[in-house]
């Protein structure tokens, strides 16, 4: 049966310097050329995840910012969006704003062109982190208000900042039917992260789009934490990495090597038949 493999990125297929290894990307490469056909769905945007697989030849088109955004690297298409509606992104604002919690806001002042904006002087540690590894990127936008912040399409918020804060918001946007909002450790700092999007935009739709678009029969995928849970749901094998959290664990098909030991390509070339 024709076999679409999608992979979570950070704690799952990356180390924890944030790059595909020397032996996954070696050995990658030669299960696609022999035709395996693999993704990743991650929360990265297009720039970060291209970089972080630096040298591995993707041919399926990615899953980004946790399903808001599917994407083909080889046409430069988008394939599939889910934005805010005008009345959801200032909600979400509004609740982040009585926290006091400071966002990222991910979207476009047109269709084609991504753009990432803040508030300009009301960065977190955090978010000064985030933005000194990113010195160049062309999608960075500081602006001075709210209404600048909001402005054009947007399809998702990151937020990066003291656990209290964030937790107290995800504690009210969480129940909100009409967005996904995921609170975690970020996985190689101490900061905390909160990530907001339409209902819409989640792994689980992304990755039965590319199933269909694909001719896939089946759906197998790798994960590690929180966002890839829904994906687990849809997937007709899903395992997860040595390293995971314990309870996505009891929800996956079954435990593969951790992500520092090449554990997702290893199982590939165990059990994928290329």
């Amino acid at each position: 049966m024709k076999t679409l493999y999608v992979t979570d990125l950070d704690g799952t297929l990356l180390t924890r310097f944030e790059r595909v290894s020397e032996y996954s990307r070696e050995r990658l490469n030669g299960l696609l050329s022999r035709g395996l056909i693999l993704t990743f769905a991650t929360a990265r945007s297009a720039q970060s995840a291209r970089a972080a697989t630096e040298g591995v030849a993707f041919r399926a088109p990615a899953i980004l910012y946790n399903g808001g955004l599917v994407y083909d690297y080889g046409t430069g298409e988008t394939l599939r969006c889910e934005l805010f509606r005008e009345e959801e992104k200032r909600e979400v604002y509004s609740v982040l704003a009585s926290h006091g919690v400071v966002p990222f806001s991910y979207g476009a002042c047109t269709k084609d062109r991504e753009r990432v904006a803040w508030q300009a002087g009301k960065e977190t540690e955090g978010m000064r982190r985030y933005l000194s590894h990113r010195v160049g990127d062309a999608r960075l936008v500081p602006v001075g208000t709210e209404e600048e912040l909001l402005a054009g399409y947007v399809f998702y918020f990151k937020c990066i900042g003291p656990r209290e804060k964030l937790e107290a918001a995800w504690n009210v946007l969480k129940y909100d039917p009409r967005f996904i909002c995921i609170f975690h450790q970020e996985t190689y700092q101490n900061d905390f992260w909160m990530e907001i999007s339409p209902r819409a935009a989640n792994k689980s739709d992304a990755v039965r789009f590319l199933k269909e678009r694909l001719g896939c029969e089946r759906a197998v995928c790798f994960g590690d934490t929180s966002n890839d849970s829904d994906m687990f749901d849809v997937c007709d094998e899903k395992y997860a990495v040595m390293n995971a959290d314990d309870w996505l664990k009891a929800k996956a098909t079954g435990i593969v090597g951790y992500c520092e030991e090449d554990g997702v390509v290893k199982w590939l070339e165990a059990h994928s038949g290329f």
